[in-house]
């Protein structure tokens, strides 16, 4: 036997080995210049890619964290909140902060953001320092992470962060502290890190352990395929009847399905394979044992979740599955696919050249925060905490929030958060009170359980909205006797009859006579 086919056949190193068989170079320590760089891309991400603290799924959240803080609040329609928030400490963990610091809220969740954006560049750095030996790679690495952190992960309805805080963001510098432990082999640290995604976010903790696992067994991918598909499979033998309404809820989420998705959507989970496969080339041609094992272990880890994905979307009978979200692995994948682009980058490329950094980093941070700034086009680009809002619908929820029983119950159109110029903006998380049902948010926080009535409680109210546009006073009344609204949110120029304290350019806060 030749050495060469000696070499072929031995296994390869565990990734527990790879700081010491790499060699050529060891990880700098972070020094307060370092740090002072990577809180200062944390500010020039915030800048660029914007903070919305109570949009999208923050009208999920944020009401969590308001009723541990005033047990009183939301009467009405708990569950579309308190389900989540049953599955993570996230909303115990600012509402302890809010006491412990005794800030409002709002800057809890601002100082919370930030430090978010700053762990997981800090992760990010860590990382890409064991794989590149250069400044211009490392730095590479981590200001590319920072300009993309609000890029779509293929049709997975994901960024890899928000512009809010929540627990994803959290989770997200938990499972790369986690990988980076690893790679140090320093394991405790690791296994700590897991259970503190675990806690805030279990999804994201199974896909750091799966992640953790291929790893360690690099080289050894045919038993790690045997172990780990039938634990992604073992949900199954705990599928819930599905209602009718929660059926028709699932299919009306594209993202829930690999076999809905567009062309892009399936380009965006497989072409992060082939692009692994090629940095796993590039590093050993550059002898980077670590970023090779890295980009291999990325690439079956990608694989395996994609057909984990398919296996699950193709039997009817496994159609609930969907609702773990396989693909939501992609964004371990998307991280580290950047990470490694841009050290790649810094290091063949723009070397020490300021120019091509500019060439390279201000096309990119304006065109994501163009994307930024037409998603949200009513509202501040950074909505600072204890600024005023500039969008109307935002103005008339704190007026709410001030200016209403905090027993209230409102009803909105069905749809008020795809209204132009609503930018998404939660009524709960802002106004603080309750409200019927949507059928966008709470719509979509019902495909997460198909065991529980939350479909079927949703289709009903919404139901009971049918036609918002059309509504007389005759059908407010109506919700007041049928579903206990005692106040309306309407769009100008609102509906006779109808005492309205409260109005600006875009909507009115109406009461609703008994």
């Amino acid at each position: 036997m030749t050495a060469r086919e000696a070499a072929r056949r031995s296994p390869a190193p565990l990734a527990a080995d790879l700081p010491a068989a790499a060699g050529s170079f060891s990880a700098p320590s972070l020094g307060w210049k370092t740090a002072g760089c990577l809180l200062a891309l944390t500010f020039a991400a915030l800048l660029v890619h914007g903070y919305h603290p109570y949009a999208e799924d923050a009208e999920i959240y944020v009401p969590a964290i308001v009723r541990l803080l005033h047990p009183s609040f939301y009467p009405v329609n708990r569950a579309f909140f308190d389900t989540n928030g049953h599955l993570t400490l996230f909303p115990q963990l600012v509402a302890w902060s809010v006491r412990l610091s005794r800030l409002p809220l709002a800057w809890v969740l601002f100082l919370g953001h930030l430090a978010s954006i700053y762990l997981l560049l800090l992760a990010g750095w860590k990382i890409a320092s064991k794989c590149f030996p250069t400044a211009s790679g490392r730095w590479g690495a981590v200001g590319l992470l920072a300009a993309l952190l609000t890029i779509p992960i293929a049709e997975t309805n994901l960024y890899i962060l928000d512009q809010y805080l929540n627990p994803r963001s959290l989770a997200a510098f938990g499972v790369l502290l986690a990988v980076d432990a690893v790679l140090g082999k320093k394991f405790l640290r690791a296994a700590l890190w897991l259970v503190f995604t675990a806690l805030v976010h279990p999804f994201m903790a199974v896909f750091g352990v799966c992640y953790i696992a291929l790893l360690l067994l690099a080289g050894r991918t045919p038993p790690l395929w045997q172990a780990l598909l039938p634990a992604l499979l073992f949900p199954s033998l705990f599928v819930p009847h599905a209602s009718p309404a929660y059926v028709r809820c699932f299919q009306d989420h594209q993202f829930l399905s690999l076999l809905r998705w567009d062309w892009y959507g399936w380009l965006g989970a497989l072409a992060p394979v082939v692009i692994m496969v090629w940095f796993a080339r590039l590093a050993r041609r550059r002898h980077r044992t670590l970023l090779d094992q890295l980009s291999r272990a990325t690439a079956v880890f990608c694989l395996l979740f994609f057909v984990a994905a398919v296996v699950i979307a193709i039997p009817p009978s496994l159609m609930t599955l969907g609702l773990y979200q396989p693909l939501r692995s992609l964004f371990i994948v998307y991280v580290l696919l950047f990470l490694f682009l841009g050290g790649f980058l810094g290091e063949s490329v723009l070397k020490a050249k300021p120019l091509r950094w500019l060439l390279l980093f201000v096309p990119v941070c304006a065109g994501m925060a163009y994307a930024q700034f037409a998603l949200f086009p009513a509202s501040q680009h950074v909505e600072w905490p204890g600024v005023f809002p500039k969008n109307p619908w935002e103005q008339a929820f704190l007026w709410i929030r001030s200016n209403t029983p905090p027993n209230a119950v409102f009803a909105l159109d069905p749809r008020f958060l795809a209204i132009p110029g609503e930018d998404h903006q939660g009524f709960r998380a802002i106004a603080e009170r309750s409200r019927l049902a949507d059928a966008l948010k709470d719509w979509s926080d019902a495909s997460m359980y198909p065991g529980l009535p939350l479909a079927d409680e949703c289709l009903a109210q919404v139901k009971a909205a049918e036609g918002w546009k059309h509504f007389q006073l005759a059908d407010f009344t109506r919700l007041e006797r049928t579903e206990g609204v005692s106040w309306v949110v309407l769009r100008q120029p609102g509906v006779p009859g109808l005492a309205c304290p409260y109005r600006n350019a875009a909507v009115l806060v109406c009461q609703v006579p008994h």
